[in-house]
Formats: structure tokens, sequence, C-alpha cells
């Protein structure tokens, strides 16, 4: 027998502690969960009395969430997503009225490689009303894990814990120098204008060059592969950049002779035994035909 005792949470007070981490006030926490300041305050007080750790610490005249309320408010994050899956997933069997679907993707996928796949969708399903949202594929899983969307399409992630993969694609990257540049050994290329830190392409970028031998000199970041190939023609730097999208346009970029450095993996990822819609289903059956 188990004789551990479980807080009794209820979902409003998971709510609560989602909208007081998020907005900046108390007062705007209240209103954009509907109650007033005060019935938000008492209902916080009697979550932290149910967990039993401390979750808020004074600040001035507010209030701050401590280390401790982390865990806290990623369990709140995930019970209110899949809280959120069930209500639109039952309304959508009692109705029969597909309702709202939030896809994210990366920048290329929508506008290079999946976007008859989503003009087909719309044709076929005018009763989903698609949201979708483009950004890179850190904040899109971030999104995906606090619930806001329901399906993203990005490079595929290191640590698919909790998530549910489908594999799409391969797509080559390759090097790109500036116009008029003497290319020599590997040892000789750069600097390098390249992803931000967090960026999973980066990271693919950055072994690729290690194994051929060349620096990884960065000079300059950005999250908008437009912006890298600009940069690479004005002579800022050498980038390792998707051929998608750095080789189309007006002014394509030309890559260095020979293969592509490396290869990147684009994905659908969805939250792993989360109550997905049969839209979501055939979105995801779309994008796996293209």
């Amino acid at each position: 027998m188990n004789d551990q005792i479980l807080p009794n949470l209820t979902v409003q007070q998971l709510e609560y502690l989602v909208a007081a981490a998020r907005e900046p006030t108390f007062a705007s926490a209240a209103r954009a969960v509907g109650v007033s300041p005060s019935a938000l305050s008492q209902g916080l007080a009697e979550l932290e009395r149910r967990v039993g750790v401390r979750i808020f610490r004074p600040v001035g005249r507010g209030r701050a969430l401590t280390e401790d309320a982390d865990v806290v408010l990623r369990y709140a994050e995930r019970v209110l997503a899949e809280t959120g899956e069930l209500a639109r997933w039952t309304a959508q069997r009692r109705s029969g009225h597909a309702g709202p679907l939030r896809v994210g993707m990366i920048d290329v996928a929508a506008v290079d490689h999946f976007p008859a796949a989503l003009r087909t969708f719309r044709a076929d399903r005018p009763d989903v009303d698609l949201r979708l949202t483009v950004a890179p594929s850190a904040a899109l899983l971030d999104q995906l894990h606090r619930g806001s969307l329901d399906l993203v399409v990005c490079v595929v992630p290191d640590d698919d814990t909790g998530l549910a993969v489908t594999r799409l694609r391969e797509e080559p990257l390759a090097v790109y120098a500036p116009p008029g540049t003497r290319i020599g050994r590997p040892a000789t290329w750069g600097p390098w204008v390249t992803f931000p830190p967090d960026s999973r392409t980066r990271a693919i970028v950055a072994e690729a060059l290690r194994r051929t031998g060349a620096r990884f000199d960065v000079v300059a970041e950005s999250g908008q592969p437009e912006v890298l190939a600009a940069m690479v023609r004005l002579g800022v730097g050498w980038s390792v950049l998707p051929v998608a999208q750095a080789q189309r346009g007006p002014e394509p970029l030309t890559p260095l002779p020979g293969e592509a450095l490396a290869r990147r993996t684009l994905a659908a990822v969805q939250r792993a035994g989360h109550a997905t819609t049969p839209a979501a289903q055939a979105l995801l059956a779309g994008l796996t035909d293209t």
C-alpha cells in the first residue's frame, strides 16, 4: 500500500500559478484568469499550503517565485496543457466540429518544405481553424511543452522524453563563403556567422566543422537564415546554412564545391500520450506523405 499522501490540488489553483508566473503583476494575472486579486492571492496561498513548499517570496511590494516553485510550475503547465487537450477533444467529439489546431513550424518547413501540405490541409479541412506559429525550434518545443501548441515541425530534438517524434525529411547544410573569397583548407575557413547558442542546427554545424578540422570562431549570430545569408554577402563572415534557404531568391549564395557539410532532420513532434484530435492526425499524415 502506498503511504504517500497526494496533495489535493485543483486545476483552478494550478491555473492561478501559471498566470502569476507569466503576467508582470498579480493584478494582471487576476484579470487573465477572471478573478479579483484577493481571490487569486487566496488561491495561491492555499496551493502553497497544500503543496507544502514555499512557492513565493516577497520582493519589494510584490512577490516572486522561489527556486522550489519551478518544479510546481512545470507540473502545473503540463496538467493545464493536458486538461485543455482533453477539453478540446471531448468538445469535438460531442459537436463534430474540429475547432482550432495550433501548429508551430520553423521557417524553412513552413516556406520551403511543407507549404503544399498546409494548402491541401486547409482545402480538405475547412472546418479546422488552423493557427500557425513560425519560430525557431527551441521556442516551438518550449511552447509545445507548455501546451500552447498541438504539433510542431522542427529540427529533431536530442531529448525526446515525453515527446512523440515522427521524422519527416533530411535536408543538407552547406558551407558558404563571402563572394570573392579564396577557398583554402578547412583550417583557413571562417570566421563564422551562425545561429544562436541554443540552436540545435548550430550544434550540428559546430560538430561537423570540428570533424573537418575547421575552427568555429563566431563573429555574429542571428536566428534568421536570411539575415545570416545577407551577412555572408556583405563579407561579415562564412556560414553553414540549409541549402533550401541559402540558394533561393534573387541573390542565391554559392556553396563550396563538393558534398554538403552535414545534414539535419526535420520532424513532427507532439506530446506523447496526449489526446490527439483527428485534425492533428490528418495534418501529420499530410506532412508524412510530403
